[in-house]
């Protein structure tokens, strides 16, 4: 019989999904794991990001959470406050996260996530880096020979054969479009009509404002909420840093002639969109520096149909893009990631047998094309409820934001403890290695199309 590690993985992508894919195969005893990326090297720049209980999990398994977690702040509580006048509709108290789930929830920057990441994949000689080099296509993803073309930015393109191809390229994923291609499925890369200023603030800009230095003291996530707009606030990089991140209505990008993902923004304008939020709001976003105000389109494409061709797939935003309100797109890129290096490692036949690994990857979109789909969803819902106008819908809403502080769900499900518990305790290892041998055992010989259903960690009684 063959053995597993001697297959030859391809990356498609070093960000967060394409490192985490790289640090899964190699911790799993894989021995050739090449990563291909157009930029020269990784400068990690970006924002703030939430660092879940359920993506720990994954991390401290690789080896890597102890140092994301030294820069990272434990956060013990949120509070959503109406927009305007700052008057807190509810505040949930998380104290226990860790005693719960076995890992707290925190927040952080993503260089501190990607750089943690990445200097495990260095500690790895299975892992081979080729920077500055794109995907100019895919040739073939079997059933014989799975082939793609490389291209160097600065020599000639030359042809991979590889045993497995994972596309981590993001939300303009070169692998996808060939993929879907190949299955007749076509999935165009959608309008959110939403997009987002990410925004950083030292504490040596706001240790002078007494309201100001509470908040970047304090261990909690604050969400102010308005119609169709709303910013997130937390404090990162052990308190040195007060990350905000709105999302609003998109007009630049909608008014734009080509298909920019950013923008330099208008200081202006982002102060005329909340312009009447609280004084408290207008005075952290009138600190952002004229020429520094950076906006973010946010895009998706329609659920896919499948993310399987071959002895190819497709990882994270590639495959389920997600609007930012659960917290949870780097989590789920993560968590594909380490699904992918246990099912492959448990095809029948050591990776002999081409047919047996695409039916590994199948069973890797049984395990997480459904429960993905359902964040997504949710994700979206969450944001239509946050950012309702005047009306009956949300005199409602604020009646369960009311009845919250008397056990009843939050309309907010980033804070409901419902959504938490179905979110942070679900370990996507574990469900790979119990359900593995079953969900195999379901596929006939056709390994690609539609998958079979399956439902996986998902609570009952929560609803998108």
């Amino acid at each position: 019989m063959s053995d597993f590690r001697d297959l030859r993985i391809s990356v498609i992508g070093a960000g967060m999904g394409g490192l985490a894919c790289a640090l899964a195969f190699a911790k799993k005893g894989f021995k050739h794991v090449d990563v291909y990326e157009t930029a020269s090297n990784l400068g990690f720049v970006g924002a703030g990001i939430q660092l879940a209980p359920n993506m720990a999990r994954v991390l401290d398994r690789w080896g890597c959470w102890d140092g994301i977690f030294a820069e990272a702040t434990n956060i013990r509580s949120s509070s959503i406050r109406e927009g305007a006048s700052n008057r807190e509709l509810v505040h949930v108290e998380m104290p226990d996260i860790t005693e719960k789930y076995g890992y707290p929830h925190c927040t952080g920057h993503r260089a501190s996530l990607a750089g943690g990441l990445y200097e495990g994949c260095k500690k790895e000689p299975a892992i081979t880096f080729h920077f500055s080099t794109s995907l100019a296509g895919v040739t073939s993803f079997g059933p014989g020979k799975t082939v793609f073309t490389a291209q160097p930015r600065n020599g000639e393109p030359y042809e991979v054969e590889t045993d497995i191809l994972l596309g981590a390229d993001g939300i303009k994923s070169v692998v996808r479009t060939d993929l879907l291609k190949g299955l007749n499925i076509t999935a165009d890369v959608e309008d959110t009509g939403q997009a987002a200023y990410r925004i950083m603030l030292t504490r040596a800009e706001m240790e002078h404002d007494p309201d100001l230095l509470e908040l970047l003291d304090a261990d909690c996530a604050l969400r102010w909420i308005g119609e169709k707009r709303h910013i997130v606030a937390y404090p990162i990089s052990n308190k040195t840093i007060y990350n905000l991140s709105t999302c609003q209505p998109d007009v630049n990008f909608a008014a734009a002639t080509n298909a920019t993902y950013t923008t330099r923004g208008s200081k202006p304008q982002m102060l005329k969109v909340y312009g009447d939020f609280h004084p408290t709001v207008l005075k952290m976003l009138n600190m952002v520096p004229e020429g520094e105000v950076c906006e973010w389109r946010l895009r998706s494409h329609r659920e896919l149909d499948s993310w399987v061709l071959g002895t190819g797939t497709l990882v994270g935003d590639a495959c389920h893009p997600t609007l930012p309100h659960l917290s949870q797109g780097a989590a789920m890129a993560i968590e594909d990631a380490a699904v992918l290096a246990e099912v492959v490692s448990k095809a029948p036949g050591g990776g002999s047998d081409k047919e047996a690994l695409s039916k590994a990857l199948k069973v890797y979109e049984l395990l997480r094309k459904e429960r993905t789909t359902y964040m997504v969803n949710l994700a979206a819902s969450s944001a239509r409820t946050l950012h309702l106008g005047d009306g009956k819908a949300k005199e409602e809403r604020d009646r369960q934001f009311a009845a919250a502080k008397k056990g009843e769900p939050i309309p907010d499900k980033w804070a409901s403890p419902e959504v938490q518990h179905m979110i942070y305790s679900y370990d996507c290892v574990k469900d790979a290695q119990e359900k593995f041998d079953e969900l195999y055992a379901t596929l006939t010989g056709e390994t690609n199309g539609h998958a079979n259903g399956h439902v996986n960690g998902l609570a009952n009684g929560v609803t998108a």
